[in-house]
């Protein structure tokens, strides 16, 4: 009897616990034996949508599209001889996979919703290289390296993502058509108010305590300070309008952007879950926010115009343009290298808009689809780019020495990519004239091309980080470190 209590009470804490995190966790790897040498496409039905629903489950706690979990979902189930049909929401997932003998359905959920870039893109990579690494691996081998990825929460911390947030806030604040004062006033509000919410969000409140905390936080210290403002330096009291843009780090750009993508391609469930979950958050925000201003008293007029030059003005344009689009790019976690793209396409494409409203008089909705049109096309040049850089092998020599490629092109840490490295003796004598050719073979000994190497004999580079090392396979199969530089 008093076993049956005990068991009782030891059943009643464990149920007690899992409520506690209000989804139960997934032991994926039960899907799978430890001791299997069954590679995954000769695996069973159930081990085989194991990976393709944990693999879709991720893309979608990182907050992209139907359309990208779907395509990824059938890409791995192509490879691995099955398929699979696939509903998708915003929080969860339910899908069906065939083999012609037997079916397995699952419904999978997340506990919560955000924006996780990278993670995302160590996905994307996940998925592309799957036909040639992972579909060689075990089932629980594969869930080894998703339970790596899946670790990858946020890259920087709760002081960094206000720090990104506030220089968000304050380069939008330009943009709309505020002054200094209101800058520097929504630099430092918006900067606390999304402190704040981080710490809400790591400690697991809910949606609505998140929203109405930091969007009444960044307004009180907007308020707080400009009245400070006013005592110390007599500064006027029309500036009171900057508060809205003190919590633009609100604004569910993201969640839109891809409700809108689902919707157009019949994806209603997600699309409109989506919708309906930014519709959300922009009411309660401007609710908290017209409260705010009742209990502060605050009456926000029009900017008052920027006595600068067209010339200043377009500088001005880019710069902030630039940091806007920087900072909500690290809100979402994404690398600085991705960030700092993004920011470049979007400064260019932002200002081209408003010079086009200002200057060439066009309507705002043209001028936002010329915008599109040229970030889109940087875009893709950068991606053509990016493809060819790629797709071009680097050749190495022996003793891993910083060398530079034809036209004195040096491979330095300013953009990261993957690359195919060939190792090929040089044979040269140190002390002959700074260039020399040699002919690389690849593995198949055949000859790739005729490279003019410049070598840097006792030059160490001029700051240099070492970006990976990788263990390079050469044509006699013997193996050597060999250090690369990202280029």
């Amino acid at each position: 009897m008093r076993k049956s209590k005990n068991a009782k009470n030891a059943n009643a804490e464990s149920y007690i616990d899992i409520m506690e995190k209000n989804h139960m966790e997934i032991p994926w790897h039960d899907y799978a034996s430890a001791d299997s040498n069954v590679l995954i496409c000769k695996a069973g039905l159930i081990e085989k949508a194991s990976v393709i629903g944990r693999v879709g489950l991720i893309m979608l706690s990182c907050g992209t599209g139907a359309w990208r979990v779907r395509t990824s979902m059938n890409r791995l189930s192509k490879e691995l001889g099955v398929t699979c049909t696939v509903d998708v929401g915003l929080m969860s997932i339910e899908f069906n996979c065939f083999d012609g003998h037997d079916c397995v359905s699952q419904s999978l959920c997340i506990a919560n919703t955000g924006v996780n870039t990278s993670k995302l893109y160590r996905m994307e990579q996940f998925v592309d290289n799957f036909p040639n690494e992972e579909a060689h691996l075990t089932g629980e081998e594969i869930h080894q390296r998703l339970d790596e990825i899946e670790k990858i929460h946020t890259l920087y911390s709760p002081l960094r993502l206000g720090l990104a947030s506030a220089l968000a806030c304050c380069a939008f604040t330009f943009l709309l058509g505020g002054g200094p004062v209101e800058m520097m006033l929504a630099f430092v509000a918006a900067g606390i108010g999304n402190l704040i919410r981080t710490k809400l969000i790591k400690h697991h409140f809910t949606l609505y305590m998140n929203i109405a905390v930091s969007v009444s936080a960044a307004c009180l210290v907007y308020a707080l300070l400009l009245k400070a403002a006013e005592l110390a330096f007599h500064i006027p009291a029309f500036h009171e309008a900057g508060y809205i843009c003190s919590m633009l780090f609100i604004i569910p750009g993201f969640p839109f952007i891809t409700s809108g993508i689902d919707l157009s391609k019949l994806d209603l469930r997600s699309g409109l879950e989506r919708l309906t979950y930014s519709i959300i958050i922009v009411l309660v925000a401007t609710m908290f926010a017209w409260i705010m201003a009742l209990l502060l008293k605050l009456h926000p007029q029009d900017f008052v115009a920027l006595d600068i030059t067209p010339g200043l003005h377009l500088v001005f344009r880019l710069i902030a343009s630039f940091c806007g689009v920087f900072g909500f790019s690290i809100m979402f976690n994404s690398s600085i290298h991705m960030a700092a793209t993004a920011a470049a396409i979007g400064a260019i494409a932002n200002t081209l808009r408003l010079e086009l409203v200002d200057l060439a008089g066009i309507p705002a909705a043209a001028a936002a689809f010329a915008g599109a049109r040229t970030a889109r096309f940087i875009h893709q040049k950068h991606q053509w780019l990016s493809a060819n850089l790629t797709d071009s092998p680097i050749y190495s020599h022996h003793g891993s020495r910083t060398l530079s490629l034809p036209g004195n092109i040096q491979l330095w840490n300013h953009v990261t990519f993957r690359c195919r490295v060939l190792v090929c003796s040089c044979h040269h004598d140190h002390h002959s004239p700074a260039t020399w050719t040699d002919i690389c073979k690849d593995p198949d000994g055949q000859n790739l091309q005729v490279l003019h190497l410049i070598p840097k004999w006792g030059q160490p580079p001029p700051s240099p980080r070492w970006d990976q090392r990788l263990n390079v396979k050469s044509t006699t199969k013997e193996y050597m470190n060999h250090e690369v530089l990202s280029t």
